[in-house]
Protein backbone atom coordinates (compact mmCIF):
# COMPACT_ATOMS: atom_id res chain seq x y z
CA UNK A 1 0.00 0.00 0.00
CA UNK A 2 0.97 3.56 -0.85
CA UNK A 3 1.16 5.04 2.78
CA UNK A 4 0.80 8.88 2.86
CA UNK A 5 1.52 8.28 6.53
CA UNK A 6 3.74 6.19 8.90
CA UNK A 7 2.46 4.83 11.91
CA UNK A 8 4.19 7.76 13.84
CA UNK A 9 3.02 10.52 11.53
CA UNK A 10 -0.61 9.28 11.73
CA UNK A 11 -0.43 8.94 16.01
CA UNK A 12 0.56 12.32 15.99
CA UNK A 13 -2.29 14.03 13.72
CA UNK A 14 -4.50 12.06 15.60
CA UNK A 15 -3.11 13.32 19.18
CA UNK A 16 -3.72 17.06 17.17
CA UNK A 17 -7.71 15.66 17.04
CA UNK A 18 -7.85 14.70 20.69
CA UNK A 19 -7.04 11.10 20.01
CA UNK A 20 -5.70 9.14 22.66
CA UNK A 21 -6.07 5.71 22.09
CA UNK A 22 -4.07 3.16 19.91
CA UNK A 23 -3.07 4.69 16.56
CA UNK A 24 -4.13 1.63 15.09
CA UNK A 25 -7.28 1.19 16.46
CA UNK A 26 -8.01 4.47 14.14
CA UNK A 27 -6.39 2.96 11.28
CA UNK A 28 -8.40 -0.62 11.77
CA UNK A 29 -11.73 1.32 12.13
CA UNK A 30 -11.16 2.83 8.79
CA UNK A 31 -10.74 -0.52 7.15
CA UNK A 32 -13.44 -2.11 8.41
CA UNK A 33 -15.63 1.10 7.92
CA UNK A 34 -14.62 1.22 4.49
CA UNK A 35 -15.87 -2.09 3.80
CA UNK A 36 -19.09 -1.82 4.44
CA UNK A 37 -19.55 2.10 2.99
CA UNK A 38 -18.96 3.99 0.53
CA UNK A 39 -15.12 6.23 1.43
CA UNK A 40 -17.11 9.26 0.98
CA UNK A 41 -19.22 8.00 3.36
CA UNK A 42 -16.38 7.34 6.04
CA UNK A 43 -15.91 10.64 8.21
CA UNK A 44 -12.21 10.60 8.56
CA UNK A 45 -12.51 12.60 11.90
CA UNK A 46 -15.46 10.24 13.52
CA UNK A 47 -14.19 6.78 12.40
CA UNK A 48 -13.53 6.87 16.17
CA UNK A 49 -14.58 9.46 18.52
CA UNK A 50 -11.94 11.56 19.46
CA UNK A 51 -11.30 12.14 23.19
CA UNK A 52 -10.47 15.81 23.25
CA UNK A 53 -11.64 19.04 22.00
CA UNK A 54 -10.42 18.08 18.33
CA UNK A 55 -8.06 21.55 18.29
CA UNK A 56 -6.29 21.44 14.58
CA UNK A 57 -8.86 19.43 12.82
CA UNK A 58 -9.39 21.63 9.80
CA UNK A 59 -5.32 20.88 9.43
CA UNK A 60 -5.84 17.38 9.89
CA UNK A 61 -8.65 16.42 7.67
CA UNK A 62 -7.13 16.65 4.49
CA UNK A 63 -4.33 14.32 5.61
CA UNK A 64 -6.51 11.81 7.13
CA UNK A 65 -8.85 12.04 3.73
CA UNK A 66 -5.76 11.21 1.80
CA UNK A 67 -5.10 7.72 3.70
CA UNK A 68 -8.79 6.91 3.67
CA UNK A 69 -7.72 7.21 0.16
CA UNK A 70 -5.16 5.52 -0.15
CA UNK A 71 -6.15 2.44 2.39
CA UNK A 72 -9.32 2.22 -0.30
CA UNK A 73 -7.07 1.67 -2.71
CA UNK A 74 -4.95 -0.62 -1.57
CA UNK A 75 -7.96 -2.49 -0.11
CA UNK A 76 -9.49 -2.80 -3.43
CA UNK A 77 -6.30 -3.52 -5.17
CA UNK A 78 -6.36 -7.37 -6.91
CA UNK A 79 -2.76 -7.43 -6.46
CA UNK A 80 -3.53 -7.93 -2.27
CA UNK A 81 -1.36 -4.91 -1.80
CA UNK A 82 -2.73 -3.74 1.55
CA UNK A 83 -1.43 -3.42 4.62
CA UNK A 84 -2.29 -2.54 7.98
CA UNK A 85 -0.87 0.06 9.59
CA UNK A 86 0.69 -0.92 12.65
CA UNK A 87 4.01 0.28 14.38
CA UNK A 88 7.41 -0.91 12.60
CA UNK A 89 9.26 -4.07 12.63
CA UNK A 90 11.99 -1.97 15.26
CA UNK A 91 9.48 -1.29 17.74
CA UNK A 92 8.92 -4.14 20.63
CA UNK A 93 7.29 -7.21 20.41
CA UNK A 94 5.13 -6.26 23.05
CA UNK A 95 3.96 -3.24 21.62
CA UNK A 96 3.32 -4.21 17.91
CA UNK A 97 0.94 -7.23 19.57
CA UNK A 98 -1.15 -4.81 21.31
CA UNK A 99 -0.98 -2.77 18.10
CA UNK A 100 -2.62 -5.42 16.29
CA UNK A 101 -5.22 -6.01 19.33
CA UNK A 102 -6.24 -2.11 18.79
CA UNK A 103 -6.11 -2.63 15.26
CA UNK A 104 -8.46 -6.17 15.15
CA UNK A 105 -10.76 -4.01 17.97
CA UNK A 106 -10.98 -1.24 15.46
CA UNK A 107 -11.50 -3.00 12.17
CA UNK A 108 -14.43 -4.79 14.46
CA UNK A 109 -16.23 -1.22 15.46
CA UNK A 110 -15.42 -0.07 11.71
CA UNK A 111 -17.84 -3.09 10.45
CA UNK A 112 -19.85 -2.34 12.90
CA UNK A 113 -21.21 1.00 11.89
CA UNK A 114 -23.34 -0.28 9.51
CA UNK A 115 -26.43 -0.87 10.21
CA UNK A 116 -28.03 -3.94 10.07
CA UNK A 117 -25.19 -5.89 8.41
CA UNK A 118 -25.89 -9.17 9.03
CA UNK A 119 -22.98 -11.66 8.74
CA UNK A 120 -24.97 -14.32 8.64
CA UNK A 121 -25.44 -13.87 5.05
CA UNK A 122 -22.27 -13.67 4.56
CA UNK A 123 -20.13 -16.23 3.21
CA UNK A 124 -18.59 -18.83 5.87
CA UNK A 125 -15.44 -17.55 4.97
CA UNK A 126 -15.39 -13.98 5.86
CA UNK A 127 -17.62 -15.44 9.25
CA UNK A 128 -14.68 -17.16 9.94
CA UNK A 129 -12.42 -14.15 9.48
CA UNK A 130 -14.41 -12.00 11.82
CA UNK A 131 -14.22 -14.63 14.41
CA UNK A 132 -10.66 -14.84 14.05
CA UNK A 133 -10.89 -11.22 14.57
CA UNK A 134 -12.55 -11.24 17.51
CA UNK A 135 -10.27 -14.28 19.08
CA UNK A 136 -7.08 -12.04 17.97
CA UNK A 137 -8.59 -9.34 20.24
CA UNK A 138 -7.21 -10.71 23.25
CA UNK A 139 -3.86 -12.06 22.12
CA UNK A 140 -0.64 -11.35 24.20
CA UNK A 141 2.72 -12.45 24.33
CA UNK A 142 3.93 -15.00 26.40
CA UNK A 143 6.16 -14.68 29.37
CA UNK A 144 8.68 -17.64 28.98
CA UNK A 145 8.37 -18.15 24.94
CA UNK A 146 11.25 -18.29 23.31
CA UNK A 147 11.07 -14.66 21.17
CA UNK A 148 11.97 -15.92 17.72
CA UNK A 149 8.92 -17.84 17.89
CA UNK A 150 6.78 -14.72 19.20
CA UNK A 151 8.43 -12.99 16.63
CA UNK A 152 7.13 -15.69 13.54
CA UNK A 153 3.91 -15.48 15.23
CA UNK A 154 3.30 -12.32 15.18
CA UNK A 155 4.62 -12.29 11.39
CA UNK A 156 1.68 -14.82 10.67
CA UNK A 157 -0.70 -12.73 12.71
CA UNK A 158 -0.31 -9.64 10.60
CA UNK A 159 -0.57 -11.05 7.17
CA UNK A 160 -3.31 -12.96 8.50
CA UNK A 161 -4.55 -9.61 9.18
CA UNK A 162 -3.40 -7.85 5.84
CA UNK A 163 -5.12 -10.96 3.72
CA UNK A 164 -8.23 -11.53 5.64
CA UNK A 165 -9.19 -7.55 6.26
CA UNK A 166 -9.09 -7.40 2.12
CA UNK A 167 -10.99 -10.40 1.73
CA UNK A 168 -14.00 -9.11 3.94
CA UNK A 169 -13.64 -5.80 2.21
CA UNK A 170 -14.02 -7.73 -1.29
CA UNK A 171 -16.49 -9.80 -0.27
CA UNK A 172 -19.11 -6.60 1.41
CA UNK A 173 -17.74 -3.42 -0.16
CA UNK A 174 -20.71 -1.36 -1.44
CA UNK A 175 -20.37 -1.10 -5.39
CA UNK A 176 -21.75 1.49 -6.65
CA UNK A 177 -24.83 0.75 -9.00
CA UNK A 178 -24.80 1.88 -12.84
CA UNK A 179 -26.52 4.68 -13.76
CA UNK A 180 -28.04 3.51 -17.24
CA UNK A 181 -27.95 6.74 -18.81
CA UNK A 182 -23.86 6.12 -18.48
CA UNK A 183 -24.23 2.58 -19.67
CA UNK A 184 -23.10 1.45 -23.09
CA UNK A 185 -25.19 -0.53 -25.41
CA UNK A 186 -23.76 -2.53 -27.99
CA UNK A 187 -26.17 -2.16 -31.23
Amino acid sequence: MTQSLDYDALAALLQQIGFVDETAEYHGALCGALCVREAREVDVLRVIEPAGSGGAAGDVRPVLEALRDATLEAMADEEMSFQPLLPDDDTALVPRVQALVAWCQGFLYGLASKPGLDLQRCSADLREIVRDFTELTQASVGDETDANIEEAAYVELVEYLRVGAQLVFMELHPHPTLDPSDSQHLH
